[in-house]
Formats: structure tokens, C-alpha cells, sequence
């Protein structure tokens, strides 16, 4: 699935994808006398051949690829959407040399893309996002987050599709590499510190397994788990964003920027983008909401 806003930065729609490696198992040396515990012995990788692998990945710059390290397994799992070639994955493959087998490769449908158009919709001035999380400073003053593809090139933003109720501008914005944006209040709108009527009052970062829910203008509430931290995601053109938190969470276009959050209250991330959609479901990532807190010095309320 892809998520963008109705007229990207470069006014043409870019997409998202992502990729994975299959994993592949070195069956220990056949000795004449057998012995149960030398067959299928997985290969180990330490944590330097692991961070190298996923430095291949990054290097062979596949467009409609993400990565992440998987604890469980010590594999880097590559998820690929449905752009991908059995070309390309073979050239991530050998970009990874000796560490092509700590790649596992997976495939998910449709393809991925940032999940731009526009919780509440807010709009640019060509496109509609959706609004994170409401924030403010130690002085008091109100702002909201969002995704930063979204805050990319935006400078007013408006509370309905006409785009005649300015509700700010931007105030701080940072992508590709990370995805978050900052929108400081200007005009009179409601500010609650609320997720779909959750009361927001705290800011942490998930686990893997961590069910989490999430909101967006577009497909509205939607629920799923944490299967990775500190993915990396190459959406092409460039724009390789690292550090995010991948679910099972639908979403589609229009909810980037939307809040995804749990049920005792707190705040988890930004929606940055995904592939699939609300009917057949798909994988979508996150902004770690905690980044852009400390980044622009402010707090959920």
C-alpha cells in the first residue's frame, strides 16, 4: 500500500517500499561417525556482522525495502514489497558478501510508500496529513506533531479542506532520515490531550510484541503489534528514513502523521508509511514519538 500526500515535494507521487532476505541455515561438516547435534547447526553472526548487513542493505539502495535486526533469530529480516525483482533482492544478496546469510527475506503485499494526504485530517496547502499528538514547551505554548514528509515544503496549515481556518505554521521539520515535523497553534481550535478519547499523558517507546493502536484521517482506528524496532526503511528517491518502529498496524493514504499509541495512555509514534490497506491489512512504520519530543524540547499533555 502507499501513503502519500496528494502532491509530494516534487509533485509527482513517490513511493514506498520495502524489502527482505531469506535466511539461510550452513550445515555443519559430515563426519564418518554420525552425530545429531553437528547437522543443521544455524550459523551465528555477531553483532558487527549483523550491523554490516544491514549496512549492505542500505548500500544497495533498493527502493521498496525495509530492515531491521531481529533479536529473536540474530538475522537482519529484509521486508520487500511487490515492486521488488527477484533481481534486486539478488543484489542485495551480493552486496552482502560473506553476510548474505544473516539476510532473511520476506515478502509483504502491495507497496510501500509514505502514507501522505492527509487522528484529525489537517491540510497543506496541496495535501492532507493527519495530526499526531498535541505538545507544548515549558513556557506553555501549544504546537502538534507530525509525520515530517508531511512538514516537508509546508508552511500554513489548515483545520478543514477549504483551507480557510488556519489552525498554524510550521515551526520545525526533519526528513528524510528521521520523520517528524512540528506545528506551532495559531488559530482557534480545540487542543486536547487526547488520542480517540484516550487521555494521553505519557511518551515511551513500544516492545516487539506491545499491542498498539492507532489513528488516522483517512482509515480511522485500527489496532495491531509491534514486530520491530529500529527499522529502516528506503522509500526511494532518496529518502531512506532509520530508526522506526514496524507493526502489523493497517493504514492508507492520508493517516501519515497519525498518532499510534496504547490504551493505558501512552504515546508511541508518528505514522511515516507502509504497504497495504484496511481491508486486507499490510505493515506500517512509525516515528518514534520520544525523537521528536526530545528534538524539539517539548511534552504530550
Amino acid at each position: 500500500m502507499r501513503i502519500e500526500r496528494t502532491t509530494p515535494r516534487s509533485g509527482i507521487a513517490r513511493r514506498t517500499r520495502l524489502i527482505a532476505v531469506s535466511t539461510g541455515l550452513v550445515a555443519a561438516a559430515a563426519i564418518a561417525i554420525p552425530n545429531a547435534n553437528a547437522a543443521d547447526t544455524p550459523t551465528t553472526f555477531s553483532a558487527a556482522q549483523l550491523k554490516s548487513a544491514g549496512a549492505s542493505v542500505l548500500k544497495a539502495d533498493v527502493p521498496g525495502t525495509a530492515w531491521a535486526v531481529d533479536s529473536k533469530t540474530d538475522r537482519v529480516v529484509v521486508t520487500a514489497d511487490s515492486t521488488v525483482s527477484q533481481a534486486e533482492i539478488a543484489k542485495i544478496k551480493q552486496q552482502a558478501g560473506a553476510n548474505a546469510d544473516a539476510l532473511t527475506i520476506k515478502r509483504t503485499p502491495g507497496k510501500f510508500s509514505k502514507f501522505i494526504q492527509g487522528g484529525d485530517a489537517i491540510y497543506a496547502s496541496s495535501w492532507r496529513c493527519s495530526l499526531g499528538f498535541n505538545v507544548q514547551d515549558s513556557s506553555g505554548n501549544q504546537y502538534f506533531l507530525t509525520a515530517g514528509h508531511c512538514t516537508d515544503g509546508a508552511g500554513t496549515w489548515y483545520s478543514n479542506s477549504g483551507r480557510t481556518n488556519v489552525i498554524g505554521s510550521t515551526a520545525g521539520s526533519s526528513f528524510p532520515g528521521n520523520d517528524y515535523g512540528i506545528v506551532r497553534y495559531s488559530g482557534s481550535v480545540s487542543r486536547p490531550g487526547t488520542a480517540n478519547g484516550v487521555d494521553i499523558t505519557r511518551a515511551a517507546t513500544p516492545s516487539v510484541g506491545t499491542t498498539v493502536i492507532r489513528d488516522g484521517s483517512t482509515s480511522g482506528t485500527h489496532s495491531g503489534r509491534v514486530t520491530a524496532l529500529n527499522a529502516t526503511v528506503n522509500y526511494g528517491g532518496g529518502d531512506v528514513v532509520g530508526g522506526l518502529i514496524q507493526t502489523t498496524v493497517c493504514a492508507e493514504p492520508g493517516d501519515s502523521g497519525g498518532s499510534l499509541y496504547g490504551s493505558n495512555g501512552t504515546a508511541y509514534g508518528l505514522t511515516s508509511g507502509g504497504s497495504g490497506n484496511c481491508t486486507s491489512g499490510g505493515t506500517t512504520f512509525f516515528q518514534p514519538v520520544t525523537e521528536a519530543l526530545s528534538a524539539y524540547g517539548v511534552s504530550v499533555y
